[in-house]
């Protein structure tokens, strides 16, 4: 690509980039976990707390939106202090909401879920606020969606263990405790819902823990802060007249691009295990389904890794991405049963490469404006909050194989801005 880092590392950095990428890596794996297990709660908490297809699906606004109402104060507190502190509050934040499920498996009560997976969405949007810029200006532009791959496979390791650790515990014998239930009286179905309740109650302290010594260990570490202040003289001269975020399209074009891409992603993840019970899959089969997803985004980070940019360009790879995306689509609409579940899971593949594609061309040369450039994109993960009820309300009110009409025209648009949106506002860009 025809552009230069818009900025510049401190020397710390340049001398070895490594310790931070493995510290970056690691909170990667952990928002991943974090992340992906949803893809589990919705059908576990549909059963545990009586709720309909499109209530459960109140689950992904929940923990996305946070990234809509918090995306400017996290920006504001990375800019107050700094990337490193600004992870630990991350974590620390994320304990607070992982804690909340407690009381709520307790109490059986859906809206205490919802508050704690908002509080760790709050988390999360500080921990990405944070580590997503960093590694980006982590080294040269060029190789930034190589490095971001290398987080995404971290990110997608974890996403594809978690639904299988947590499925593994809150929904064993799942098939036979919902059959069970149909038998049941109203005081005996309560009290078998709540021991299902109260299942998630010790793989979420455990996560309470292991956040909260991560937060003690990322505060007391060594990580490097990165100047962002700095610009180089090309993109000093660029931005002379700019004083806002607004007066750089192509980034408000990204953040867009960004919010339709987490919400085709987070459908992708978290609904193929309710569409697989659609299909006539037991449950207790269905509830892996979400890291087969998974395992077929790292098959993609890993591509990303090996091929950008020595084979093909960021943007590029965005292009391809686009039309795969298209056609597996329009593939789940045309087959049935485990063949429409796997082009489903294929989705993962071609959603791999976008994230890491997305955030360079959205941040090229924006230099000084970077860190509130960067709070402005974790907003657009709020797509995550708003599509996958979308898609749940089209899958009850027509069905949950058609519903996902609804992917074709958001991957039109990721390849309009892959071919045309990156470059709107910018001067001498060829790719």
């Amino acid at each position: 690509m025809a552009q230069t880092a818009s900025t510049v590392i401190e020397s710390p950095v340049k001398k070895s980039a490594i310790n931070p990428i493995v510290i970056i890596g690691a909170l990667f794996f952990i928002f991943g976990f974090v992340t992906w297990m949803n893809g589990t709660l919705i059908p576990y908490l549909k059963i545990a707390c009586e709720l309909s297809t499109k209530e459960a699906y109140f689950v992904t606004t929940a923990f996305y939106i946070a990234y809509v109402v918090m995306g400017i104060p996290a920006g504001k507190t990375i800019k107050k202090f700094g990337f490193k502190n600004g992870m630990a509050i991350g974590l620390f934040v994320m304990a607070i909401g992982a804690l909340i499920f407690i009381p709520a498996a307790m109490t059986r009560t859906y809206g205490i879920f919802l508050i704690g997976l908002f509080v760790q969405g709050t988390g999360l949007t500080v921990l990405q606020t944070a580590s997503n810029p960093y590694i980006t200006i982590l080294g040269p532009a060029e190789t930034a969606a190589r490095r971001i791959s290398i987080m995404g496979i971290c990110n997608k390791i974890a996403g594809a263990l978690a639904p299988v650790i947590l499925g593994t515990v809150v929904l064993a014998n799942i098939d036979a405790i919902t059959e069970k239930l149909k038998t049941l009286n109203a005081s005996e179905k309560a009290l078998e819902l709540n021991e299902l309740a109260s299942r998630v109650i010790m793989p979420y302290g455990i996560m309470v823990v292991v956040l909260i010594l991560l937060a003690i260990l990322i505060y007391f570490s060594s990580l490097p802060e990165i100047n962002t202040e700095h610009e180089d003289e090309e993109v000093a001269a660029a931005n002379t007249n700019k004083t806002s975020i607004t007066q750089f399209p192509h980034l408000m074009l990204g953040v867009a691009t960004l919010f339709v891409y987490v919400g085709a992603e987070v459908i992708a993840g978290d609904s193929i295990s309710l569409y697989g019970t659609s299909q006539h899959i037991a449950l207790s089969t269905a509830k892996f389904f979400t890291s087969c997803t998974l395992v077929s985004m790292i098959v993609g980070y890993l591509v990303g890794v090996f091929c950008i940019p020595k084979f093909i360009t960021q943007q590029k790879a965005l292009v391809a991405s686009a039309i795969l995306g298209i056609i597996l689509t329009i593939a789940t609409l045309l087959t049935h049963g485990y063949a429409s579940v796997f082009c489903i899971a294929l989705l993962g593949l071609a959603n791999s490469l976008m994230w890491p594609a997305i955030w360079p061309l959205a941040l090229a040369g924006l230099g000084r404006f970077t860190k509130i450039a960067s709070s402005l994109l974790v907003m657009g993960i709020a797509g995550g909050a708003v599509l996958p009820p979308l898609y749940g309300y089209f899958s009850e009110k027509f069905s949950a194989q058609s519903a996902y009409i609804m992917l074709i025209p958001i991957y039109l648009f990721i390849l309009y801005y892959s071919t045309l949106g990156h470059k709107a506002g910018r001067a001498n860009v060829k790719a």
